[in-house]
């Protein structure tokens, strides 16, 4: 297992690089395998758990039924240890009575001040913790204060109730104002962002900002210790990304599980293509040289492994320390270029 640091400025600790994701645990993926998933993770030295507040609840959960079992988790090793816990809030149902849906209406509870307290702190009672390492807003929200939801955030770490504030499904633009905000208001400004982002590319489309963008990926890079000096910009607070369904759900290998629509195109059927010929040239799965890429990456990612079995992880957990030659990365990044130029 590989480790780096992530840090917002002035709190920072150590991870694994690989992070376990936990959406399906008490439901799909039943408590006895959840706490077998968690138990071989940690033996493995995976330090990175993550999970929300609202996840199962579209598939016939309340919602906390991961934070749950990470809770029964935690109390049978009677700590978390050196596990570094993240969760989030934002994205639960606002009416119990309505579906929680990506499109609209959402139902999403949003960002609010009162929100933001509330879910902290009922996480911590699922969990059983005192204090979350990492707290993510689930959805930015739009329809609130930029100032009130970094305001509440602040107001939890400087409370000792968290480490890390982050935030997922966002807009780069609204990202860099959310840290600008923080450093108005003397807040530790979000240290994490969590986007969608795999070895496929999704079509450009009109209002997509949860996908991780070359921008997102630059504006990262600026703000590592060297370049942002080089740049005469030093003293702005780091940055992690971490990537969400990075093997989308299985599909890279199994013909039952399609791609989403977004990623339905000629270049990526391409990329797909010679992802699984690299897998086979050098002894390791489709799903393998997929994190390898995305860990290995001239901005390196954290990505977040949904996992269901422990067969599952063992396989994910192949990647960690796989390295790919210089030159099979560029065939990898290459991948499109021959769809693209013939789409032309």
């Amino acid at each position: 297992m590989q480790y780096r640091t992530i840090s917002n400025g002035s709190t920072s600790f150590e991870v694994s690089t690989l992070c376990l994701g936990t959406m399906f645990f008490g439901t799909r993926t039943d408590t006895a395998t959840s706490l077998a998933i968690l138990d071989r993770f940690a033996d493995a030295g995976g330090t990175f758990v993550d999970t929300a507040n609202n996840y199962n609840a579209w598939v016939g959960g309340h919602g906390r039924d991961s934070e749950d079992v990470l809770g029964e988790w935690i109390r049978r090793r009677g700590g978390l240890g050196d596990v570094r816990l993240a969760t989030k809030l934002g994205a639960a149902k606002k009416d119990p009575a309505l579906p929680l849906q990506n499109v609209e209406p959402t139902n999403f509870q949003g960002l609010s001040a009162a929100v933001v307290a509330r879910e902290a702190r009922l996480s911590l009672q699922h969990l059983g913790i005192d204090r979350l390492d990492v707290l993510y807003g689930h959805v930015d929200d739009r329809e609130t204060p930029i100032a009130e939801t970094v305001a509440a955030f602040g107001q939890l770490q400087r409370e000792g109730l968290v480490g890390i504030a982050g935030i997922s499904n966002i807009a780069l633009w609204r990202l860099v104002e959310a840290r600008e905000e923080a450093v108005r208001q003397g807040v530790d400004p979000y240290g994490v962002v969590q986007q969608g982002y795999s070895y496929l590319y999704p079509s450009p489309g009109a209002g997509r900002t949860n996908d991780v963008s070359v921008e997102l990926l630059d504006y990262v890079d600026s703000l590592a210790a060297g370049a942002a000096a080089a740049a005469g910009i030093d003293g702005r607070p780091p940055l992690t990304v971490t990537a969400y369904s990075p093997l989308h759900q299985g599909a890279f290998t199994r013909d039952d599980k399609p791609m989403w629509a977004p990623m339905r195109h000629a270049s990526n059927r391409d990329r797909v293509r010679v992802l699984h010929d690299v897998a086979a040239e050098i002894g390791a799965t489709p799903n393998q040289v997929a994190l390898a890429w995305l860990l290995g990456g001239a901005v390196p990612v954290i990505p977040v492994v949904g996992i269901s079995s422990v067969a599952q992880l063992e396989e994910a957990l192949g990647a960690a320390d796989l390295v790919l030659d210089p030159e099979v990365r560029t065939r990898l990044d290459g991948a499109d270029l021959g769809a693209t130029l013939a789409a032309v």
